[in-house]
């Protein structure tokens, strides 16, 4: 679209979700498709990312909820491409399927794409891709998903067991397609061109139906995926899409390290510097004056601190409403919302911190020893 750009590699611009999903063919997550999630689930306490519309388009979520309905289950599947430094903007989507995992006791798929990264991204050594590789799946794993039922592998580690699935898969997606989809030119590589039939594979782990929790910029590799599937002996995969955490100065786009680091909070940000980046950089809705601020009240919609404490910061709805109205009134000052986000964020990051030690402890169990580790390196695919 002109007014944005969603792809895999590049978010900008301010974006509009309505017209996003007609772009991308998905549909959007109604009320009905909520309840039935939320009645699934237990009922109780559903996740605030899913009361607030922030996962807010799917594909084929309905078959996934009617199988777990008929006691046939589902599986999950997410990845990550490893950067220098994760920030709070990559866990949103972790997050939300620890919340699946808990509730749904599925198996989960995360596939960190090494080799995707190193494809496209021409300024990274190898070697540094790896390092990367090895300090995201700590952070990833100190979400604390179950080990036992998780499974986090490297493509370059892992492409031996699945080689001949990747090759089958690979002789069904046509250049012309790939180039359609992703909008690869003569230029482009014909590593990146190979890659979406890696980014599929993952699909076919279990003869269930797979759902991805995941950003909606991932949402054309699930379209190649949906054309061969069946093809091959499986199921169309499901997706259910997030939107983006806006950066720290603006509701448009997304949260990006590579954007420069004043940008967004990164899980290594220690209590001084969130406090400094949130005081200098976080765009408020709040007026230019006091007695203005005080008189006219301050716009949430698009006051960065306040998005961010709905999506992420804040899961209490009636505390929610209290900043939401208190700021809107002029009751409540930028410096307090800021104040609040700040304690949030630190509170969030010592939590996440201590997990990552126990990571460090237990990562093997998600790569190598658990009982679906352990399994799935077993597995051959013929």
């Amino acid at each position: 679209m002109d007014e944005y750009k969603v792809t895999p590699w590049e978010v900008s611009g301010e974006i509009d979700y309505d017209k996003l999903i007609k772009q991308f063919g998905t549909s959007r997550l109604d009320r009905a498709l909520r309840e039935k999630l939320i009645r699934l689930s237990g009922g109780d306490e559903p996740h605030h990312m899913l009361r607030r519309d922030f996962f807010f388009s799917h594909r084929d979520l309905g078959p996934v909820l009617d199988d777990y309905e008929k006691g046939k289950g589902f599986f999950l599947y997410t990845g990550r491409g490893p950067s220098k430094a994760m920030h709070i903007g990559h866990l949103v989507p972790l997050i939300f399927t620890k919340w699946l995992q808990d509730r749904f006791k599925c198996n989960l798929y995360i596939e960190i794409t090494d080799d995707e990264k190193f494809l496209h991204r021409r300024d990274y050594e190898w070697s540094d891709i790896q390092k990367n590789a090895d300090d995201n799946i700590l952070d990833i794993a100190a979400v604390g998903f179950d080990p036992e039922r998780t499974f986090i592998f490297k493509d370059s580690e892992y492409v031996r067991n699945v080689y001949p699935l990747l090759l089958k898969t690979a002789r069904k997606i046509t250049g012309s397609t790939a180039k359609a989809v992703f909008g690869f030119d003569d230029s482009t590589n014909i590593g990146m061109q190979f890659y979406p039939a890696y980014q599929v594979i993952p699909t076919f782990f279990e003869k269930k139906r797979c759902l991805i929790p995941a950003a909606i910029d991932q949402d054309p590799y699930w379209r190649i995926q949906r054309d061969i599937a069946e093809g091959l002996g499986y199921y169309k995969t499901s997706a259910i899409h997030c939107k983006f955490l806006p950066p720290l100065q603006g509701i448009s786009g997304k949260m990006s390290s590579s954007a420069g680091a004043e940008t967004a909070i990164l899980l290594t940000d220690d209590e001084k510097t969130v406090k400094n980046k949130i005081n200098k950089y976080a765009f408020s809705g709040g007026q230019a004056t006091l007695e203005e601020h005080r008189k006219l009240g301050g716009n949430t919609d698009i006051d960065v601190p306040f998005q961010w404490l709905s999506i992420l910061f804040e899961p209490d709805d009636s505390k929610l409403k209290t900043i939401h109205d208190d700021y809107r009134a002029g009751k409540m000052l930028t410096g307090e919302m800021k104040g609040i986000l700040i304690e949030r964020i630190n509170a969030f990051l010592k939590g996440h911190r201590e997990r990552r030690k126990i990571a460090e402890r237990d990562v093997d169990k998600y790569m190598k020893t658990g009982k679906l580790a352990a399994s799935m390196w077993e597995r051959v695919y013929e």
